[in-house]
C-alpha cells in the first residue's frame, strides 16, 4: 500500500452558485482513523463523494492509493458506506452480499473477502434469509458495512454509518472499526456523533465552509479552544453568574455549571462565598465545545 491512502489537492467543488469545498488540501497515511467532522453544509458528503468519483471537482485533484478515484474505486480498493446508501427491494441479504461478492476478483479486481468471516466480523449471521425490506435501521448499517468490506478494501469511507443504530449497535460497530484498523484499513469517516469521534479516531479533521479549520489528534483540538468547566452540586438560590472568571452558567437541578477562563478565580470566589462545591468537577474543553467554537462565526476561539 503507497504510503498515502488518500491526497486531496486544491479540491474545489461547486454546487450551481454553492462553493461545496473550497480548496481542500488534505493528506491521510494508510492505516489512519479519521473523523471528518463540522456542520451541515460543512463540505464533509462532497469530499467523500469526490472521493469515490460520484462527482468531477471544479478543479484540483483527487489520488486514492496512488490511482485517480475512478481507477481506485473500479479496482475495488474502495469501500464506502453512504448516508443515501440502498438496497435492493424484494430480495434477500444473503443474495445481495452474494451479488457483490461475485464482482470481486475478476479483471484486476480485489478478491472478495471469505464469506464466514465477512459475516461473522460485520454481525449479520442472523439476518442472510431475511427480505432487506425486514431491516430495522440499524440492521440495514450493519448490511450495508458488509457490502462495503466484500472485497477487503485497504480504504473504508463512511458517511454517518451509526445514525440509525442504537448505543449497543454502535458499541459493536465501532470494535469491528478497531478490529480493520489494527489490520491495516484506513477508515474516514464523517460524523455528528462527536463522542464516537473522540473515543475512535487517531485524528479528527475539523471542517467548516468546505475548508478545514482544524486537523490532528482529538486532544489537540480540544486544548486549543480556551477555557474549561467546572461543574458541582449547590442549593437553588446560590448566585455564580457574577463570579471573576465565568463566562456562562447552566443550572439542571442542584448541578451548575461555569464556564471560564481562569478556574483559580473561579473557585477561590466561590469558596469565600462559602459555597460547599459538593462533587467537584473540572475539566478542559470536549470536542463538542471545540468544533462549536471552530466552526461558529463569531465564537471567541
Amino acid at each position: 500500500m503507497p504510503a498515502d491512502a488518500l491526497t486531496l489537492t486544491d479540491l474545489t467543488v461547486r454546487h450551481g452558485d454553492v462553493l461545496a469545498v473550497d480548496g481542500l488540501d488534505l493528506r491521510i497515511r494508510g492505516g489512519e482513523t479519521v473523523a471528518l467532522l463540522g456542520p451541515n453544509g460543512a463540505g464533509k458528503s462532497t469530499t467523500v463523494s469526490a472521493v469515490l468519483g460520484l462527482l468531477c471537482p471544479d478543479a484540483g485533484t483527487v489520488r486514492v492509493l496512488g490511482r485517480t478515484a475512478v481507477d481506485a474505486v473500479r479496482a475495488g480498493c474502495v469501500g464506502a458506506m453512504l448516508q443515501r446508501g440502498g438496497l435492493p427491494g424484494e430480495a434477500r441479504v444473503g443474495e445481495v452480499l452474494h451479488l457483490v461478492r461475485r464482482s470481486y476478483g475478476r479483471a484486476g479486481r480485489a478478491r472478495a473477502w471469505p464469506l464466514d468471516d465477512l459475516v461473522a466480523t460485520t454481525g449479520i449471521g442472523g439476518l442472510l434469509g431475511r427480505d432487506v425490506d425486514a431491516l430495522s435501521g440499524g440492521q440495514r448499517q450493519r448490511v450495508l458495512l458488509a457490502l462495503a468490506l466484500a472485497g477487503q478494501p485497504p480504504l473504508l469511507l463512511l458517511d454517518e454509518p451509526t445514525s440509525a443504530m442504537d448505543v449497543e449497535g454502535r458499541r459493536a460497530f465501532w470494535a469491528t472499526m478497531r478490529d480493520l484498523a489494527a489490520r491495516g484499513t484506513t477508515v474516514v469517516f464523517a460524523t455528528h456523533h462527536l463522542e464516537e469521534a473522540d473515543a475512535v479516531a487517531d485524528r479528527v479533521v475539523v471542517m467548516a465552509c468546505g475548508r478545514v479549520v482544524a486537523d490532528g489528534p482529538s486532544a489537540a483540538v480540544r486544548s486549543a479552544v480556551a477555557g474549561r468547566t467546572v461543574r458541582f452540586s449547590a442549593p437553588i438560590g446560590v448566585v455564580v453568574d457574577r463570579v471573576p472568571g465565568v463566562t456562562g452558567a447552566t443550572r439542571l437541578g442542584s448541578s451548575v455549571a461555569l464556564a471560564t477562563t481562569d478556574v483559580e478565580a473561579t473557585l477561590r470566589a466561590l469558596l469565600a462565598e462559602g459555597v460547599a462545591l459538593a462533587d467537584l468537577d473540572v475539566r478542559g474543553a470536549s470536542l463538542e465545545d471545540a468544533v462549536l467554537s471552530l466552526t461558529t462565526p463569531g465564537v471567541a476561539r
